[in-house]
Parts: C-alpha cells; sequence; structure tokens
C-alpha cells in the first residue's frame, strides 16, 4: 500500500464495511473563519492579513479525520482573514496527476507519498518552500524528514504528521501471568518466542500474522523486513536500498529476511488462532492481532494505527488489555531505531496567501491544534506529548521526538511503484508460501528500474 497514511483510514474502513461508501466519497469543506472568533492573534500575526482571499488545500484525508484537520485551522484563518478550501477525497492522489497536466493544480496539497511528491516536483509542478517554512522545518524537524521533502538540494515541502511502525502488542495480563519480560535484543525476542512454544496446544502459537490486504496483499511483511534492515544494517544502508543502490539479494537484506523468517516461516511460532505459516497470506492484516484477545497467540507486529483495531471495550495502555513495544534492537546499547511514515505539504504556486497557510501547517502551533484533537500524531519537536489523545500516541510521540531516534520513512513508500507496491508485496507472499529466499530476492531486485 502506498501510504501510512492511507492505511490508518483504510483499516477501520475494511472492518466496518458501512463506512467504505463514506471513504470513497469526497469531502470539501469551506471553514468558518469566524469559528476561530476567540482566537489570540499574538501567535498568527507573523503570517500577515489576507481579507478576502481564499486558499484550496487538497489531500486524501476525509471524514472525521478532515473535520478534525478543519477544525485546527480555524484561529488560522481567524486571525489571517484567509479561507481555507478544503477538498478531501481518497481520489487525490490520482486526481492529482490529472489537475496538474491540466493547469488546474490545487494551491496546496497534503501529499501521503514522498514519491509522489519527488514525481510532481520532477514533471515541474511543486514550487520550491518558502523561507518561513523552511525555518520551521530547521527548528522543529530532524534532518531525515527535511531530507523526504527536499530534491537535488532544493526544499520542497514540510512534513505534516507521523505514524510510528515495529510496535508489537501483547497483552500484560498474559505477560504477568507467564512471567515473561519484555525482551530488549532481538535475539531476546526470539528467545521469548522459543518460551512460549511451550504452551503450544491447539491454536495457539506465540505470534499471530496477518497479510491480507486485497490488492495490498504483502505489505505488512514489507513492515518487518524494513525494521530489521534498520537495524541490522543501519541507516545508511537503508538508504541505499530504497535507492536500489543495495540489491535485495545482498548480504544486507538477505540477513535481515533470514532474521524475520525465524518468526515467520517457523509452524511452531505461527499462527496463533489461524493456523500454519500459509495462513499468514488468507488472513487480514484487520484481523491478525485479535487472537491476543483470545489468547491464542501472544505477540503482533504492527504500526501505532493497529490501536484502532482493537475494538470498543478494550483499554490500550501500559496496565490495559492490551500494549505495545518498539521491535528492539540487535544489541544492548543500539541506537533506537524506528521506521514510519507521515504526509508532506506541497504547494503548486508562490502565491502571497499559499505561503502562509504552507508555512502555518509547517509550524508547532498547527503541531499542537491538530494533535490535540486526536487521532494522529507528528513528529514535530515542538509538539507538547502530553496533548495527544492516547497512552500509545504520547509514547510514539516522545520515539520520533527523540534525540537519538534514527528514523527511516517506510521503504516501500519511497521504492519506485513497480518494486514498493508491486513486486515487494507480491514477493513476501510468496516467501511464506514456500519459495525460497533467494528466488524471492532475485526476483524482486528483477522488477527494479534501471
Amino acid at each position: 500500500m502506498s501510504s501510512t497514511l492511507r492505511r490508518r483510514f483504510i483499516a477501520p474502513a475494511a472492518a466496518i464495511g458501512a463506512l467504505s461508501l463514506v471513504l470513497a466519497g469526497c469531502a470539501a469543506a469551506e471553514t468558518d473563519p469566524g469559528a476561530g472568533g476567540d482566537a489570540d492573534c499574538a501567535a498568527y500575526e507573523a503570517y500577515g492579513t489576507f481579507e478576502g482571499e481564499s486558499v484550496e488545500l487538497y489531500a486524501t484525508i476525509i471524514d472525521t479525520e478532515a473535520d478534525a484537520l478543519v477544525e485546527s485551522m480555524a484561529d488560522f484563518e481567524a486571525c489571517t482573514g484567509i479561507t481555507v478550501e478544503y477538498n478531501g477525497t481518497q481520489e487525490a492522489e490520482t486526481q492529482i496527476n490529472v489537475r496538474a497536466a491540466a493547469g488546474d493544480a490545487p494551491d496546496l496539497m497534503i501529499i501521503p507519498q514522498p514519491g509522489l511528491l519527488q514525481r510532481l516536483i520532477a514533471d515541474g509542478y511543486v514550487v520550491a518552500a518558502p523561507e518561513a517554512v523552511e525555518a520551521n522545518v530547521d527548528e522543529f524537524w530532524s534532518e531525515s524528514w527535511k531530507g523526504y521533502g527536499t530534491v537535488d538540494g532544493e526544499f520542497y515541502a514540510a512534513p505534516l504528521l507521523a505514524s510510528v511502525k515495529g510496535y508489537i502488542w501483547y497483552s500484560p495480563a498474559d505477560f504477568e501471568e507467564n512471567g515473561y519480560e519484555i525482551p530488549t535484543t532481538y535475539q531476546g525476542l526470539l528467545d521469548l518466542s522459543e518460551q512460549m512454544t511451550e504452551r503450544n496446544d491447539g491454536p495457539y502459537r506465540p505470534w499471530c500474522v496477518g497479510f491480507g490486504s486485497g490488492d495490498a496483499t504483502g505489505w505488512v511483511g514489507t513492515d518487518w523486513v524494513e525494521d530489521l534492515v534498520l537495524r541490522t544494517a543501519g541507516p545508511e544502508a537503508y538508504d541505499q536500498w530504497v535507492a536500489g543502490e543495495l540489491k535485495f539479494d545482498s548480504p544486507e537484506i538477505t540477513e535481515a529476511f533470514d532474521l524475520v523468517g525465524e518468526v515467520l516461516l517457523n509452524d511452531q511460532f505461527v499462527n496463533g488462532g489461524f493456523g500454519g505459516v500459509q495462513s499468514i497470506v488468507t488472513t487480514t492484516f484487520q484481523d491478525g492481532g485479535l487472537s491476543i484477545l483470545d489468547g491464542t497467540c501472544s505477540l503482533h507486529h504492527q504500526a501505532s494505527f493497529y490501536e484502532a483495531q482493537w475494538g470498543e471495550g478494550v483499554t490500550v495502555a501500559p496496565d490495559g488489555d492490551v500494549w505495545a513495544f518498539i521491535t528492539p534492537p540487535i544489541a544492548e546499547g543500539d541506537p533506537n531505531a524506528v521506521t514510519g511514515g507521515g504526509e508532506f505539504v506541497a504547494a503548486f504556486n508562490d502565491n502571497e496567501a499559499t505561503a502562509a497557510l504552507q508555512a502555518y501547517l509547517s509550524s508547532d502551533t498547527f503541531a499542537n491544534e491538530r494533535v490535540s484533537r486526536g487521532g494522529v500524531i507528528s513528529a514535530n519537536k515542538g509538539l507538547d506529548p502530553s496533548l495527544a489523545g492516547s497512552d500509545l500516541a504520547r509514547q510514539s510521540v516522545e520515539i520520533l521526538q527523540g534525540d537519538d531516534t534514527i528514523f527511516r520513512f517506510d521503504a516501500s513508500d519511497l521504492m519506485p511503484a513497480a518494486v514498493g507496491t508491486s513486486s515487494f508485496w507480491t514477493g513476501m507472499v510468496d516467501w511464506v508460501n514456500g519459495t525460497p529466499t533467494s528466488d524471492v530476492l532475485k526476483a524482486i531486485d528483477a522488477t527494479f528500474p534501471q
């Protein structure tokens, strides 16, 4: 799947079929500048005043998330006089190509995929970010985040929101009852998994996994591999892999697959509540972790957005029904390394009102306004983590803001589509269905554009 943001929205939609029509629709909203009538405008003076002007903000964000986004711009509108014409549709990622080619590009777009951003820049549609946006990014975001909005040394687009991948979900009560400890290394995680096999009886296995995701089946496996590449080979090798300079059948990537395979290809470790290894492909990612709730598995690898999958009445907290820890490092003392996703705000013109809204969306003021309304997090270092809507969200913000955190964007979202949203996904399916690792890796390499 091409974007973490889209995963975050499709997940509940797939689980609640009745929402699918809503999610397929288009949400256009023109906010009411008067809604921020009580705003303290001191924080907005730097943006200037633009009475009577409007800016179109185009995005894939719809439904309640769009409402929260619009609300978070109300004070900006009231203080600057700009009317934000928000236009949200899940077709935005494809329609932007049509609109831009027809000379009908929006003023701004929230782009949930760095590959799409880079293509729009290469086609000459996106303008360089104004100084105020770059200054905000330099102050509030890490160098790696800025890099994803930069092409050939020119900075174009600031990050907006974010998600953290590589969480391992578990039941605190299960751990306490069985005397399990949170592992501090990846080998410790494998040792814990082996310890858990003492309970293998009937449907129980230590891990539960689901790759199923329609046309995108397999992306869950790519997240596993990306976590291990970053931890074993390091960020520089990760970047080379994304760029196609380090092949899939290199020793570095093969080692990552082998470590993932110690879990996913082990019939004694998977697939709790569902069956053997091959049930991974037929189990949807939405259902993949739910076996923790009935005790037929103990561990599930999935991103922070999985918090929304547990359902009503399930408490997500360190002392709740479920909680999560980040996939541990290879060795004690290794730097914190996480993968994740996010979006970027790109401008299609250099109008002053457009630049003002773009600057606001890159600021700490916006990050605090939006995150305080729930459902999302940001890697903006000016964000107060206490404003996040849950314990897991607060933990995720602190991870992203950590000075020693090594962050890398989801590799499959960065790779060319022929690989990142095609052969890498299908390769993971072939792999858990029995195709040898070397054959899978060579097949993926053969699809990488030259």
